[in-house]
């Protein structure tokens, strides 16, 4: 049964192909939202947008490339809501990475977070309305071993969120983040190929539930964030990652 409480709001969301972006789009068009699923596999992208239906659409989307961010988002309409889950990680010492590998890191996970927001944000000012969830990592709360870089470019996302609420509470905007820990995706699972069970039992052994979570338990704190119904939640971070944050 499809709820109507997002009913008339456009949605754009990044990296929505697969994984977590995917179920976020399947929840807001399950809300009633009108999702524009952009990927840079647009041919992944165009097939969950059939298997939505509905009013959901499409955009084959490099978040790297600024100019056609804007082209897309503006080519969307006023958009009520923005999610921006594109993300890349890599598994390595930051001592073995280069500039190179730096560059593509802060391009996808924090430059194009600010490209989709400064393409967003005038049309939602002048609506007096909007909600943007950027999906960080608790690598960006706590670090991480292995991913230096993309923990510095997760807690730029945070700290960036917060100063776009800071500047927009009072124009009806909330702007927050989701923070996953371990989550059940394509992409972590080809990690644990990799890594074995000790990485499993790592990822599992550090949070308190014991268990990775899943992309649509990620996609409800969206969905929230994204309703009308936390309008008085903004600059706040949501950990969704089992009590990883939490110690033990």
């Amino acid at each position: 049964m499809t709820s109507a409480i997002l009913a008339g709001q456009t949605a754009l969301v990044t990296g929505a192909a697969r994984g977590i972006g995917a179920a976020v789009a399947r929840r807001l068009a399950s809300d009633g939202a009108s999702v524009v699923i952009t990927d840079r596999d647009g041919a992944a992208a165009e097939a969950l947008a059939r298997d939505i239906g509905g009013t959901a659409r499409a955009v084959e989307l490099d978040v790297t490339r600024t100019d056609v961010v804007r082209d897309v988002v503006l080519a969307c309409g006023p958009l009520a809501i923005l999610v921006n889950n594109a993300g890349v990680d890599q598994h390595a010492f930051f001592t073995a990475t280069t500039p190179d590998d730096w560059d593509m890191l802060l391009a996808v996970n924090l430059r194009s977070v600010l490209a989709t927001c400064h393409a967003a944000l005038p049309a939602m000012q002048s609506a007096g309305y909007g909600r943007i969830v950027n999906i960080a990592s608790e690598a960006g709360r706590m670090g991480s071993r292995g991913g230096a870089v993309y923990a510095a470019a997760k807690g730029g996302v945070i700290a960036f969120t917060r100063s776009i609420a800071r500047e927009n509470g009072r124009k009806g905007i909330t702007a927050n983040v989701v923070a996953p820990g371990p989550i059940d995706t394509p992409l972590l699972r080809r990690a644990v190929e990799q890594g074995g069970d000790r990485l499993l039992d790592a990822m599992t052994g550090a949070t308190l539930a014991a268990r990775l979570g899943t992309p649509e338990e990620v996609a409800a704190a969206v969905a929230f964030l994204a309703s009308r119904e936390a309008g008085y939640i903004t600059g706040e971070t949501l950990g969704v990652s089992g009590g990883m944050g939490c110690g033990q």
